[in-house]
């Protein structure tokens, strides 16, 4: 009876993967495709460059109230809402004739996708056990891991047999076969999607309360969150920032020479999270966040004071290649250390504020690239990253906290 229960609890794993594969694909093919809409609309890389600002602010909109609905409303229902939602909107993209509406239905999307990232966070933390989790979330680094490379890939071939708008649709179609697989998956919640009270503003200031509550009683968990965050999402972003200008400027790479330097960078996100998926279930978890972090931030360091196309290749396989060791881990602390009921309120709220570090710390070292050198702006950034980095491999070592990393 065990093995039976064994079998379909990875059953459905594997066809939420599959969905979630489809759907990062179809987010790829779908980006690529938009920014060549909006350059042939405008013939402006100013005005595709708006479309990466886009996403952080739709996530400063909607994190502050997001997360009372998300811990309210049924998971799978709402996977599902956002899912048709995000759909229908790419669907009717291509029929609009100005950029300022564009933008407009592209922050809508961006809303609905920061509000799924919880959600399903939330839902594999409850169909997946918590012995399972750390081979499911080496999975799920491969599956995202792989989108990466195939997704660009994808978007390529459909624009070479059609055009960017067919790729639109293409990806339309891939969110709404992602809604049609997370129908079939089992209703973990006894709610169908209704809430049992009206999300007002005192209902807000309550759920805010309930994060900074939770913050304090368990200032460790959080602690590694955000040291995780700002060194993996935060530093990172900034840093990414200026990849281009680096490589065009500073390396003074041909654009063919930046189109291998990215696929290495694929391929070693690619390889790396294969070879995490058969020796995941032997590293401990503080090491995969601690280590993985430091590995991680060691291939920007590369990377930063390279002087030749090979170093840089080099730096961009080995931050690459430790990336899903480090999200792998954190996923799995993340989902062991803080409870799914507050999950929602929890991840929206800091992520707010993580949203707003990476506009701030962009700004500064975009500005501080302007105004002294690209070279040492990225050098400063990815020193800050290495030092943080070895903050978090300290803490989370701390033999003290070894229980919060125990799968129980």
């Amino acid at each position: 009876m065990n093995v039976k229960k064994e079998i379909t609890r990875w059953k459905y794993a594997c066809i939420l993967l599959f969905g979630i594969g489809i759907s990062n694909i179809g987010e790829w093919v779908y980006f690529i495709a938009l920014n060549l809409i909006v350059l042939d609309m405008t013939d402006s890389p100013l005005a595709v460059s708006v479309l990466y600002i886009i996403k952080p602010l739709a996530t400063l909109f909607t994190s502050f109230w997001a997360g009372s609905f998300i811990d309210r409303l049924n998971k799978r229902s709402l996977m599902i809402f956002l899912d048709i939602i995000r759909a229908l909107f790419i669907v009717l993209l291509p029929l609009l004739s100005s950029v300022p509406s564009i933008y407009l239905f592209v922050f809508i999307i961006n809303m609905a996708s920061a509000m799924f990232s919880p959600v399903s966070l939330i839902y594999i933390t409850k169909l997946i056990l918590q012995g399972d989790r750390k081979r499911f979330n080496a999975l799920y680094s491969l599956v995202t891991s792989g989108a990466f490379f195939i997704g660009p890939a994808v978007a390529g071939l459909l624009f070479y047999i059609g055009t960017p708008t067919l790729a639109i649709y293409i990806n339309a179609v891939a969110l709404f076969s992602s809604g049609l697989i997370t129908y079939f998956m089992p209703n973990l919640e006894n709610n169908y999607g209704t809430m049992q009270e009206k999300i007002s503003f005192k209902i807000l200031r309550k759920d805010w309360n309930v994060v900074m509550d939770f913050s304090r009683e368990h200032k460790y968990t959080m602690w590694i969150y955000v040291l995780f965050s700002c060194v993996m999402v935060v530093m990172a972003s900034a840093v990414d920032s200026l990849e281009a200008a680096f490589a065009k400027e500073v390396l003074l790479l041909s654009n063919s020479e930046y189109g291998i330097l990215v696929s290495i960078a694929g391929a070693g996100i690619v390889l790396g999270a294969c070879i995490n998926t058969l020796f995941i279930k032997k590293i401990a978890v503080s090491l995969l966040i601690g280590l993985g972090s430091v590995l991680v931030s060691f291939g920007y360091v590369i990377y930063a004071i390279s002087t030749t196309f090979l170093f840089a290749g080099i730096g961009f396989f080995i931050l690459a290649f430790f990336i899903s060791y480090a999200n792998a881990g954190f996923l799995t602390f993340y989902q062991n250390n803080i409870p799914t009921d507050v999950m929602g309120r929890v991840g929206s709220i800091y992520r707010l504020f993580e949203a707003m570090l990476i506009i701030f710390t962009t700004t500064i070292i975009g500005t501080l690239a302007q105004m002294i050198s690209i070279r040492i702006a990225v050098i400063a950034g990815v020193f800050v990253m290495l030092l943080l980095a070895f903050t978090l491999l300290i803490a989370s070592r701390l033999p003290s906290k070894k229980r919060c990393f125990n799968v129980l």
